[in-house]
């Protein structure tokens, strides 16, 4: 059985089709999983360079560049809890670690934050020692508005779409998720075959 012929160059699939064949992955499958990863590529791109948030918050107007808007977003999943163990005060060193930064970096991004008048420094009441960084009402204000255009835009995307597409589209993509986790050993379901 040979290989089936596939829409992208070359050099994308080379190796990649023959493999899937050899997994016994038909063809038609094996062209879809060649899609998604494009799909995906292309997604992860627009995503890593910021580009639809980007967007946004220049449509809005907030003066925010994009590493301290990505740094008012971290802080909000610092304090909520979002993709972390539970909520936590966030400080310079949390939001460094979700950042994925140098400290000093983020520290001079909280310190620009603070300037424009987005964050606050508060002492921690439970050790005196830590310095806690809070959201002004500018800064819950500007998310809000950024929530607000952002959920309108989500649901441009998905405009045309019936419910049962939505529906379907929102379970395989979490469990595509959960598969990757699983399979990277990333965060919850990592040890779990059933995640």
């Amino acid at each position: 059985m040979s290989a089936p012929t596939s829409p992208f160059p070359p050099r994308y699939a080379a190796g990649v089709l023959d493999r899937l064949a050899r997994e016994g992955v038909p063809g038609d499958v094996a062209a879809a999983l060649l899609e998604l990863d494009s799909a995906l590529f292309q997604w992860l791109r627009m995503a890593m360079k910021g580009e639809g948030p980007g967007k946004l918050v220049a449509e809005l107007g907030l003066g925010l560049e994009p590493s301290q808007f990505f740094a008012l977003t971290a802080l909000t999943r610092i304090e909520c809890g979002i993709g972390r163990a539970g909520p936590e005060a966030p400080t310079v060193g949390l939001l460094a670690e979700e950042m994925a930064i140098d400290p000093s970096r983020a520290s001079r991004i909280a310190a620009d934050l603070i300037g424009q008048g987005f964050l606050v420094r508060e002492a921690d009441q439970s050790d005196g020692r830590k310095t806690i960084l809070r959201p002004t009402e500018k800064a819950l204000s500007a998310m809000a508005a950024f929530r607000d255009l952002k959920w309108t835009r989500f649901l441009e995307i998905f405009r045309g779409w019936d419910e049962a597409d939505i529906t379907a589209f929102a379970g395989l993509f979490g469990r595509y998720l959960d598969g990757a986790r699983r399979v990277y050993g990333l965060g919850p379901g990592a040890d779990s075959p059933q995640a």
